[in-house]
């Protein structure tokens, strides 16, 4: 406004000095500036700030090192990163001391976030479950075209009275008090997934085993006009065999075929239990097992009529 008011507006430094109160090394450097590179040169530079300790290099390392590598690689008895190991580690490395804090500058910088990971059995076996993913499921999948079947994922769960998630707002240094019921009570779900969003699921008192389970497979039975194939894990009851006489029995209805040992993670249906149990119900003022029972159906059956939550 000072240089537009000497350059185009008539006004001599002087005049423009008095009214803005500036000194004159002030205004003659502006008019200095504008002279040489116009109204861009006026523009407010940032400053240049300190150089940074933690160089391009050093990034490089530290995304390799999360992406590739496990703190027990390194000596710790543990097998989560943390900002604090990490900022250890690169001061071991480089001789740079940094806080935490600045590590997660350059995580979130790298686009790397801190998120819960997936379990993975140390008893899995890497090469059954890639056998599994690339050529045991595409055959299910190609069968199951052509014998015009659905394809879908069971899995089982308990539900527990006690069980409890989720946090809330309190003052800081006070452990927020929130009262919950002490009874004791278990239900236990069996659920069924498609990858066209269907959703069917049995809620029971009793333990899950073979008589329990084959009540489940006829209500799955019931009203179907395509067959149904179903991917199931190897808990007992799955393979006993008063169910595998059943499903023989019953082959052109509904057929049985084994994930992987210890690989839960590729059995979508394990995120049904994911939206229910911590995301709705722990977190409910839940009163006694009848409320739980009431509860639990509730939530499956909106689940079950939210098709692209369940697709997803």
């Amino acid at each position: 406004i000072a240089v537009h008011a000497v350059e185009e507006n008539g006004y001599s430094p002087e005049d423009v000095i008095k009214i803005f109160g500036l000194s004159r090394s002030t205004i003659y450097e502006w008019l200095k500036r504008f002279r040489a590179h116009g109204y861009p040169g006026l523009d407010t530079k940032k400053a240049p700030g300190a150089e940074a300790v933690v160089t391009e290099k050093m990034q490089a390392w530290l995304k390799r090192t999360v992406l590739e590598s496990t703190p027990e690689d390194f000596g710790y008895d543990t097998t989560l990163w943390t900002c604090e190991l990490l900022a250890q580690q690169l001061f071991e490395r480089f001789g740079v001391h940094v806080v935490a804090a600045t590590i997660n500058q350059h995580l979130h910088k790298l686009n790397l976030t801190y998120q819960k990971p997936v379990l993975i059995p140390r008893e899995q076996d890497p090469a059954a479950v890639e056998h599994f993913v690339n050529e045991e499921f595409p055959k299910i999948q190609r069968f199951a075209n052509k014998i015009q079947a659905d394809t879908g994922f069971e899995d089982e769960a308990g539900i527990d009275l006690r069980e409890r998630s989720g946090k809330t707002w309190s003052a800081r240094g006070v452990r927020p008090e929130v009262f919950v019921t002490g009874k004791r009570g278990r239900l236990n779900v069996l659920s069924v997934i498609t990858a066209q969003g269907e959703l069917r699921y049995h809620v029971t008192e009793k333990s899950i085993a073979s008589k329990e389970y084959i009540h489940f497979l006829k209500q799955l039975m019931e009203k179907r006009t395509r067959p149904l194939i179903l991917i199931v894990d190897r808990a007992p009851f799955h393979r006993s065999r008063m169910v595998r006489e059943f499903v023989c029995k019953h082959r052109h209805q509904i057929r049985l075929h084994y994930l992987p040992t210890y690989s839960p993670e590729r059995n979508p249906d394990e995120h049904v239990w994911e939206e229910i149990k911590d995301k709705q119900l722990r977190r409910q003022p839940i009163k006694n097992k009848r409320d739980l029972k009431k509860r639990l159906h509730s939530a499956l059956k909106s689940l079950q009529h939210r098709t692209e939550r369940v697709i997803s």
